[in-house]
């Protein structure tokens, strides 16, 4: 489906023109650019958000599937964990970086160190000076190389080691650049950052102001809220950076009272050059980019109320346990709760926003986003279970056996 009427040179937007500049800066909208690759994706959204869930894959997985197309594991574990590209640190949430913003986040390791410790776990001098030492001596190790990640009660019942681990990646004495078999690999900076970004040393004004302007460039549109949230930084953070972000202040019609009262910025970039192309059709991640905000999901999308359901009693779920929303024609139209028996991907609920009169367009585009997600995992059908619609049921199971 092909967008969009050019955007006037002017500070007010219609929800519209400001859903399509969202949708391009997140790379949901034109061609992709698959010569960048995965790499090009993680440095356009600035953060891919990490999690342990795997149903038809994992998150971080399924962000440059998004985008892209089937890409396999190999060009993201290349992307993210060679060793050279990327890093992981606490941004949105624990996420996998540029390698290029490891001195934006200078800011970050000082307030951690100052504060001495991370989320209320203690440790002896002697446990982080320890693994210090182990690192310099024999290289990169996992935490269970360094003595065990955990005690013997639940997976978060973090060994002294871990502890220590995590204290030491929080305040960037160590640094994780690699994993193996889906565990961090710690190593020291000196090894794996560049010596010029090493040497970097931005004060935390200018922490702010960079991480300020990329949240608004990967973002496209975004309220004063959004920009906190893109790096989990403080309003006040925010209002000192954002005179020097380079951001330009815009209305957005419709986007309600609290986003006018807050204020609103645009990229610049984007609005000099209105969003053109095709909609990617595709089933996203929970922790995508594009929706890990729950009120600018809503906001953006017409009132698309997002909930990850994996941790809600299985009782008390609406939509399943790992709720996909479903894109397509640039709008979030449904959502799949999807699983694999075998060779088929299972869709174990599917519903759609927009009730029993479901477009023929937006059946087309769930077929062809379910028959896509099912090739690129190796599955040779797809089996619809419930269906919130049940009119929709046989034209949709029609388009998929075509």
């Amino acid at each position: 489906m092909t967008t969009s009427p050019t955007i006037a040179p002017s500070t007010e937007l219609t929800a519209d023109e400001a859903r399509r500049i969202v949708l391009a800066a997140q790379g949901l909208l034109g061609v992709p650019d698959r010569r960048a690759g995965v790499l090009g994706v993680l440095h356009s959204l600035g953060a891919v958000q990490l999690d342990t869930i795997s149903t038809l894959a994992r998150s971080h997985e399924l962000v440059p599937y998004a985008r892209l197309g089937p890409v396999g594991r190999p060009a993201v574990e290349a992307a993210y964990w060679s060793g050279e590209t990327a890093f992981e640190y606490w941004s949105h949430a624990a996420c996998v970086l540029p390698m290029s913003t490891w001195p934006d986040f200078a800011f970050r390791r000082r307030h951690y160190r100052g504060r001495g410790h991370l989320w209320g776990h203690q440790v002896t001098e002697d446990a982080y000076r320890n693994i210090l030492e182990r690192l310099r001596a024999e290289g990169p190790l996992t935490a269970t190389g360094l003595g065990g990640a955990k005690n013997k009660g639940e997976w978060w019942d973090w060994s002294e080691t871990k502890i220590a681990a995590e204290r030491a990646l929080a305040f960037g004495d160590v640094v994780c650049v690699r994993r193996e078999s889906w565990k961090r690999v710690y190593d020291l900076p000196e090894r794996v950052i560049p010596p010029a970004l090493l040497a970097e040393e931005p004060d935390d004004a200018e922490c702010v102001r960079r991480l300020v302007a990329l949240a608004g460039r990967q973002l496209g549109v975004a309220t004063r809220a959004d920009l906190m949230d893109q790096y989990r930084l403080t309003r006040a953070q925010v209002d000192a950076a954002l005179p020097d972000s380079g951001l330009v202040p815009v209305t957005v019609a419709g986007w309600g009272e609290r986003a006018a009262r807050e204020g609103t910025w645009a990229d610049p970039d984007a609005l000099a050059a209105p969003p053109r192309g095709r909609h990617r059709a595709t089933l996203l991640s929970p922790f995508d980019a594009l929706v890990w905000d729950r009120p600018r999901t809503a906001r953006v999308f017409g009132g698309f109320e997002h909930r990850l359901e994996a941790y809600v009693p299985a009782a008390k779920r609406v939509h399943g346990y790992f709720v996909m929303p479903l894109l397509a024609g640039g709008r979030l139209v449904g959502r799949v709760d999807p699983a694999r028996e075998g060779r088929t991907l299972v869709a174990r609920r599917l519903s759609f926003e927009a009730g029993a009169r479901v477009a023929e367009r937006t059946l087309a585009a769930a077929a062809q986003a379910l028959r896509e997600a099912a090739r690129w995992v190796g599955c040779e059908d797809v089996r619809i279970e419930q269906i919130d619609h049940q009119r929709t049921r046989e034209p949709l199971c029609a388009l998929l056996a075509s």
